[in-house]
């Protein structure tokens, strides 16, 4: 992988967006804006992106050496001391788009994953970020290797210096990809562990999803007074946190923040993020939160729906919540939430700043946590001891006290699914 501020002082970035024929040139700047949002993430400044349209593309450039040209003649007037694609490229297009330019060049997948690995700070994410970008770089060693010469001829015992040490470099990265994957396993089976340990005495579990940068920690803070990180940037929190919120009335729910999505979100990352993501895929229920004052509010809605979908967790309950309500001017934008109040009937609209729509969000999480649990107010005889100790295992028990006879008053709450084993003594749920 190129490491861009290592190579040379760069400060000034070059975008680049690519519009097939089913884009316009307002969604390309979109993703544009964003990427430049990445850019500044990682310490650089972006110039005035270039939009190109491809029918095709082409494998030296990905657009055509007429083009390329102009382009370099651009980066070239403009001083970019890096050119940065919103597309991934190919590593053999890298290396021809370095020769043409003069400059580092890369993609929008290693600005992200550049940023992954500024903010991974547990040993986990620190693994997670360490596997995908070995997996970015194993195709691209050669870049290391140009300056050596090849032009002895292939063959095990007539190659250059270049190819010889390349083949080792490619070796070494192989087992270290092999090394973290093992390790992200065990972690995996740990984080298994710790799960089947709090299923033992279930509590309703919420997941928080959505875009990066939406508020997803705040509200965590908010509900929960946790000491978790709070920042106004990208990917802040890479580690899934899980903390329980009381909602009173016997009522608790366990919520947990996970890592934010993004548009072209690399797919390594899909893959090395899983155990991290899995939590929304065992969640019982998502919340899923929007910026209500972004301007790409609907992309961000859809890519936060293909992300799930990719993980397996779109068919969860979902509850959407607009954050951020104070960002707006409720008379100014009345189409807007008289939109989102059409296509979301059950949405919430909330402010993790100032508390607005705080306790309908507490009655809509009772509503979800009850959804999937019982609580029971029973009188169990002497001869069912056997499901009072099962009220401990497998559910919470508030109160139990023995009368003379030997009988037991409980209460207690369960998983709804586990309620039935009960039914014979239900007279009055609470």
């Amino acid at each position: 992988m190129i490491e861009v501020a290592a190579k040379i002082e760069v400060h000034r970035a070059f975008l680049v967006g690519i519009a097939s024929n089913n884009e316009s040139d307002a969604e390309i700047m979109e993703q544009l804006d964003e990427l430049a949002e990445l850019v500044r993430n990682v310490d650089l400044i972006p110039l005035e992106p270039e939009i190109v349209h491809l029918r095709a593309p082409h494998a030296q450039y990905m657009m055509g050496s007429g083009k390329a040209a102009e382009i370099a003649q651009l980066i070239q007037e403009c001083e970019a001391d890096c050119v940065i694609f919103d597309t991934t490229l190919t590593p053999s297009q890298q290396r021809n788009w370095e020769r043409l330019t003069g400059v580092p060049v890369t993609d929008r997948e290693e600005i992200i994953l550049d940023i992954f690995a500024r903010r991974a700070h547990t040993h986990e994410a620190v693994l997670q970020v360490a596997l995908a970008r070995a997996e970015y770089s194993l195709p691209r060693l050669s870049r290391a290797w140009s300056h050596f010469s090849r032009q002895r001829g292939g063959g095990a015992t007539n190659r250059g210096e270049g190819e010889a040490q390349l083949e080792t470099d490619r070796r070494l990265l192989r087992r270290k990809i092999q090394q973290l994957t093992e390790e992200l396993e065990q972690i995996r089976k740990q984080r298994t562990t710790g799960r089947k340990a709090r299923l033992r005495r279930p509590v309703p579990q919420g997941a928080i999803v959505g875009y990066t940068n939406v508020g997803k920690s705040s509200l965590l803070h908010a509900l929960t007074g946790a000491d978790v990180l709070v920042k106004d940037q990208l990917f802040a929190t890479l580690d899934p946190t899980a903390r329980k919120v009381d909602l009173g009335n016997r009522t608790e729910l366990v919520l947990i923040d996970t890592v934010g999505f993004v548009r072209k979100l690399p797919h390594s990352l899909v893959e090395a993020f899983k155990s991290t993501l899995e939590e929304a895929v065992l969640a019982d229920f998502l919340l899923l939160m929007l910026d209500i004052s972004s301007p790409q509010l609907e992309q961000e809605w859809e890519t936060t729906l293909e992300v799930l979908k990719e993980i397996g967790a779109d068919e969860k309950k979902i509850q959407v919540v607009f954050n951020k309500i104070d960002l707006i001017d409720p008379a100014e934008d009345a189409l807007l939430l008289a939109r989102l109040k059409g296509l979301f009937p059950q949405s919430l609209f909330i402010s993790t700043a100032t508390g607005e729509g705080f306790d309908l969000l507490k009655q809509r999480l009772a509503l979800l946590a009850g959804a999937e649990q019982k609580v029971l107010e029973l009188t169990l005889p002497p001869d069912r001891a056997d499901l009072v100790a099962f009220a401990y295992s497998a559910g919470k028990v508030y109160e139990c006290n023995y009368l003379e006879d030997g009988s037991a008053e409980i209460v207690f709450s369960i998983d709804a699914k586990l309620h039935c084993k009960y039914k014979e003594f239900i007279k009055d749920e609470m």
